[in-house]
């Protein structure tokens, strides 16, 4: 899908927010860099032999405190990808105010305090770089499955703030979300679309079981491209101020 790379719409706050993650996903960069690591490297260490599916680390990396959860693992490389990160808010994270979609199906979704919602998967490539976002149907993660527009509402709830498997790796992890909050608003509210559009083209089917929809938005991500727009945003709006 396209995503507007124009950013100069953006309230300034957003705007230094994203530019503070960036850096910290620099520095990220930089200090695993120092010991030759990456990002993937850090999540598959001490994990024993590789196997696609299996969740890295194992029992997945989650933060009490903040109910925000994540995991890789690898299962598509004919795309291109190594593997891809998935993340989540857990019940706790989620408001009592929001409200799973409306669901007549015969699925048992989590609910209460087993309630989770998808946010949107990271998509890395050999070198452990991220290369794409994207989000997925309902099945494939096993969520509750909430509206983008309550997702949306929430996405700043998402931080991994400890050191388990590293601490790079989690500061970068959060600093994405930051970053590229305006894709990943884009990609919950096509997801809900694409899933609108397939149900209304398949009746008679539960579009969230669908074994035949799988991803549901997708678009490729640059970080340092990300970066530079967002700094000509800034130039931007002080010279306009």
């Amino acid at each position: 899908m396209k995503i507007k790379n124009d950013l100069r719409d953006l309230p300034r706050a957003r705007l230094e927010e994203m530019d503070a993650a960036g850096s910290q996903i620099l520095e990220s960069y930089r200090l695993l860099q120092k010991t030759n690591a990456n990002l993937v490297g850090q999540c598959l260490a001490h994990q024993g032999t590789f196997y696609e599916l299996n969740h890295y680390p194992s029992g997945d990396v989650y933060d009490a405190e903040t109910s925000s959860q994540y995991y890789y693992h690898s299962h598509r490389p004919e795309l291109g990808e190594h593997g891809h990160f998935h993340t989540f808010l857990r019940a706790d994270a989620i408001p009592t105010n929001c409200s799973p979609a409306p669901y007549q199906g015969e699925a048992e979704r989590p609910s209460g305090k087993d309630a989770i919602t998808a946010l949107v998967a990271i998509s890395m490539n050999s070198p452990g770089f991220p290369i794409a976002l994207f989000t997925t149907n309902r099945w494939v993660t096993n969520e509750t499955f909430y509206p983008a527009d309550q997702v949306v509402g929430i996405l700043d709830r998402f931080r991994i703030d400890h050191t388990y498997p590293c601490h790079a790796v989690n500061v970068w992890i959060t600093a994405m979300f930051r970053l590229f909050r305006p894709h990943i608003e884009a990609l919950l509210y096509e997801r809900d679309r694409v899933i609108e559009e397939w149900a209304e083209n398949h009746p008679g089917k539960d579009v969230y079981e669908d074994r035949e929809l799988v991803v549901t938005s997708f678009t490729t991500i640059d970080v340092p491209k990300q970066i530079a727009r967002v700094k000509r945003a800034l130039k931007h709006e002080k010279i306009a101020a």
